[in-house]
């Protein structure tokens, strides 16, 4: 057995909030930083014994500039010997923590990481890129714009080439949505987020109650009123708000420790990796990426589609998935079994590893062994990550 072998031991997760909502008023490095001590506690580990923090983020300016995942370890009460990087692939940021901290352990340069993901997108300024019809941003540069030749475009305006591509219809991307939002609710309600919580209370004080569930989640989704939405980013287009991810705030980590870590402290090993791929693919569609990163998870690890018994694919807009689903032929039972984050919401940064969390925790609810997950990201890159739950 290889001692060097990275293992997931636990993982935790915030509730998501609505942009504005219940978890508007923590500060971003306070919402991670809690996220990381209540980790610890339930781990048992010696702080001390921490290599690395590795934590995504997206939105890097204001409260979340000058590396939250430092600023967030220093909130936490953590050793100032514990260091910690902010790293940034897009909505794949929180994924991609995991995956460096999972090759830092293979390497045998380290023995226990926390890896996860923050964004307050209530605390800091959303770019122009967030809102229809705006100029693309200029972190595009000229050479890029020229190289393209006017094809780039925002990520809404891009979902309708890939709802076209793929044909993918309206009524598609409804279904699906209200799919979201009432497997999210069942979830919810049977407990299945539960034991992963942070407990958490609106007022960082701890004045007001505890948070105990998503707050993006609707009991009631009028299928009518969701089809009489005006389309967001095209006149005859086909997404809306309503078929989209919600903009969100929340938090996420997970411990990962070599296997000789965890054996020799006692640490129970819930899941360890069976692939870490990533991908680019065209810029201008920006969300196909998964299906080639997904295909070289799959060769990496020497499995096929059929082997995999519940993916999670980020519902960055509901047509990513049903891309994903007729790509692959994937059924409807194995996909997003939970929600995902039409329903729950989007924390850019976060989204990787609350859903490698919920991804987990199901694999251990339905006594599954082998789940994929990935995340398309913009312009163009994906991640997908297989792993295998341990008895």
């Amino acid at each position: 057995m290889n001692p060097h072998e990275p293992v997931i031991v636990d993982a935790v997760r915030t509730p998501v909030g609505r942009r504005g909502g219940v978890l508007s008023q923590w500060h971003p490095a306070d919402l991670l930083g809690r996220t990381l001590s209540h980790l610890v506690d339930r781990a048992g580990i010696d702080p001390h014994d921490i290599d690395d923090v590795i934590a995504g983020c997206v939105l890097t300016q204001d409260q979340q500039w000058g590396n939250i995942a430092r600023h967030a370890v220093l909130a936490a009460g953590l050793p100032e010997s514990v260091p910690a990087v902010t790293v940034d692939r897009q909505c794949g940021s929180g994924q991609q923590a995991i995956s460096f901290a999972a090759q830092g352990i293979a390497s045998g340069y380290y023995d226990v990481v926390i890896a996860g993901g923050v964004e307050s997108m209530s605390q800091v300024p959303l770019p122009a890129a967030f809102v229809p019809g705006a100029p693309l941003g200029p972190w595009y540069s000229p050479a890029e714009l020229a190289r393209y030749a006017g094809e780039l475009r925002p990520q809404g305006e891009s979902s309708e080439l890939m709802n076209q591509k793929f044909d993918i219809t309206r009524e598609e991307l409804d279904a699906f949505s209200q799919r979201s939002h009432a497997r999210a609710l069942a979830a919810t309600a049977a407990g299945a987020f539960r034991d992963q919580m942070v407990p958490l209370t609106a007022d960082p004080a701890g004045v007001a109650p505890v948070i105990d569930r998503d707050e993006g989640i609707r009991e009631h989704v009028d299928p009518a009123k969701m089809a009489q939405l005006r389309t967001a980013f095209a006149a005859d287009g086909r997404t809306t708000a309503a078929n989209s991810s919600q903009v969100s705030d929340g938090a996420a980590a997970l411990m990962i420790t070599s296997r000789a870590y965890a054996e020799e402290h006692g640490l129970r090993p819930r899941a360890r990796f069976r692939s870490l791929a990533v991908a680019g693919a065209d810029p201008v569609i920006q969300f196909s990426a998964i299906l080639e990163s997904s295909r070289r998870a799959l060769a990496q690890s020497g499995l096929s589609i059929a082997d995999i018994d519940r993916f999670e694919v980020n519902e960055a807009f509901a047509g990513v998935p049903l891309m994903f689903q007729k790509e692959f032929g994937v059924s409807d039972d194995q996909l997003n079994v939970n929600g995902g984050s039409v329903a729950i919401g989007h924390p850019l940064g976060s989204t990787g590893a609350r859903m490698m969390t919920d991804l987990l925790v199901e694999l251990e609810r339905s006594t599954s062994r082998l789940g994929l997950l990935t995340v398309c990201e913009a312009h163009g890159t994906a991640n997908t990550t297989i792993i295998e739950r341990l008895d």
